[in-house]
C-alpha cells in the first residue's frame, strides 16, 4: 500500500505547527549561481525523518532524502536494495517535517533506468506521494535523455555523477573517480551532458578536486560537491557522518559532533539509574490525589 504525505500542520511533537516561512524553490536554487559562481555556496544535508528534518531545515538550502538510507536506517550493506515505497515513507516524513529547504528525493536503484516512461512513472509518484520538490538520479551521458524526458514534462531532476553508488559493482568499489585521462574525460562530458539535458543542479562525488573546479566553473547550473572541492556551488554530506554517529567515516567527512558518544553515554546512565531503582522518581511518577 503506498504512503500518501498529508499537509497537516496541528502542533504535536513530531509536527509542530510551523512559523511563516517560505520554502525554497528549484528557480530559486538556481538563480543562486550568478556568472558562473555560486556567490554563496548551498547547504545540503541529508535527512530521513521528520524530527531530524525539524533540526536541520532552518540551517539548509536543501534537504536530501537520500538512498543512503540503506545504510544509515536498515543497516544495508549497499544502496541497492532501496526500493520506491522506502524512498516515499521517508521523503513523506522530510517533507512533513520542514519548512524551508528544497526537498529533493532520491531514486532508487531499479526505479528509472529501464526507459524515460519508467523514470517518469517513478518519478512522478514520488513527488505526488511525497510533497517533494525534486527528484535526484545517478548517471550522465546515458542518463541524458531520460533527464530530458523528465524536465520536459515537470519534473526538476538533480543529477549525480562521478562516484555513484548505485554502480558500486560497475565500478569496482568505492574509491576515487578520475584518476586516468578516460574517466576524466567522462566525468567532464557526464557533467555538461545532464546541464545540456536540463537538470537544474548536479551532484559530484569522490573526484579528483581539479574536476570538481573544472565542472564548476564551466556549467551554469549549481554543483555540490561531496567529496570533491570547496569551490563548488555547494556541499552534501550525510548528516549522520557529520554528526559523529558512526565509526567509520569517508575520507571527505568532516565531523562536527560527537553523537555517537553521547548516545551511548545517556543510555549507561539511564541503564545505571533503571538497575538502582533510581528512576523513576516521584518526578516522574503518578500518585493518587
Amino acid at each position: 500500500m503506498s504512503t500518501t504525505f498529508q499537509l497537516d500542520t496541528a502542533t504535536s511533537r513530531a509536527n509542530p505547527t510551523p512559523a511563516p516561512m517560505k520554502r525554497l524553490t528549484v528557480p530559486a536554487i538556481q538563480r543562486r549561481k550568478v556568472e558562473g559562481r555560486t556567490q554563496e555556496p548551498l547547504v545540503m544535508l541529508t535527512a530521513y525523518t521528520a524530527r531530524q528534518a525539524q533540526l536541520l531545515d532552518a540551517h539548509c538550502d536543501i534537504l536530501l532524502v537520500g538512498d543512503s538510507l540503506a545504510q544509515v536506517i536498515y543497516g544495508l550493506p549497499s544502496t541497492l536494495p532501496v526500493t520506491l515505497d522506502m524512498m516515499i515513507a521517508h521523503g513523506a516524513a522530510v517533507v512533513r517535517g520542514s519548512y524551508h529547504a528544497l526537498v529533493v528525493v532520491d531514486m532508487p536503484f531499479g526505479s528509472y533506468e529501464e526507459s524515460p516512461q519508467q523514470a517518469f512513472a517513478s518519478a512522478a509518484r514520488l513527488m505526488a506521494e511525497t510533497g517533494c520538490a525534486a527528484v535526484k538520479l545517478e548517471g550522465g551521458v546515458a542518463m541524458a535523455e531520460t533527464i530530458a524526458f523528465l524536465t520536459q514534462r515537470g519534473i526538476p531532476v538533480m543529477a549525480h555523477i562521478g562516484l555513484t553508488p548505485q554502480a558500486v559493482n560497475a565500478l569496482g568499489g568505492y574509491g576515487a573517480r578520475g584518476r586516468s585521462q578516460e574517466e576524466h574525460a567522462k566525468i567532464i562530458s557526464d557533467g555538461k551532458a545532464v546541464a545540456g539535458a536540463g537538470a537544474f543542479s548536479v551532484v559530484v562525488e569522490g573526484v579528483l578536486e581539479p574536476i570538481a573546479i573544472s565542472l564548476t566553473q564551466s556549467l551554469d547550473i549549481p554543483v555540490i560537491g561531496i567529496g570533491a572541492s570547496a569551490q563548488c556551488d555547494g556541499q552534501v554530506l550525510v548528516a549522520e557522518d557529520m554528526l559523529g554517529m558512526f565509526d567509520r567515516v569517508p575520507r571527505f567527512v568532516k565531523r562536527y559532533a560527537d553523537m555517537a558518544g553521547l548516545v551511548s553515554e545517556a543510555a549507561a546512565r539511564y541503564a545505571e539509574d533503571v538497575r538502582a531503582r533510581t528512576f523513576p522518581t516521584a518526578e516522574q511518577t503518578y500518585q493518587p490525589k
